[in-house]
């Protein structure tokens, strides 16, 4: 943010002025950073913004692979074959109930 001007401003990198956008009307987030309408990676590679979609709410997001291994995870600390923390090793092994696998 420019100390004259509060609020977010386009960061984007005008080269042959060699200076930013700081533009402050429409800004927007994005992965390089905040955008004016003018600097969005579509407007960059001269295509169309994209529609608003209904796109799913992050929490109706399916499950990713990785949460999944979490159980994996919990067994393979238990066991001793991954290397944890004290205090996870112990948690992982009160998760996981040896005496099942013994028929006691």
């Amino acid at each position: 943010m420019s100390e004259d001007r509060p609020g977010p401003e386009c960061r984007h990198w005008i080269g042959s002025e060699r200076r930013h956008c700081r533009s402050v009307d429409g800004i927007r987030p994005y992965i390089q950073g905040l955008r004016c309408p003018l600097h969005t990676p579509s407007a960059l590679a001269g295509k169309p913004e994209p529609p608003p979609g209904p796109g799913l709410p992050p929490g109706d997001l399916p499950l990713s692979p990785l949460s999944a291994s979490a159980v994996a995870d919990t067994r393979a600390i238990a066991s001793g074959k991954r290397r944890s923390t004290p205090a996870a090793y112990r948690a992982a092994q009160a998760a996981v109930d040896h005496r099942r696998d013994l028929n006691l």
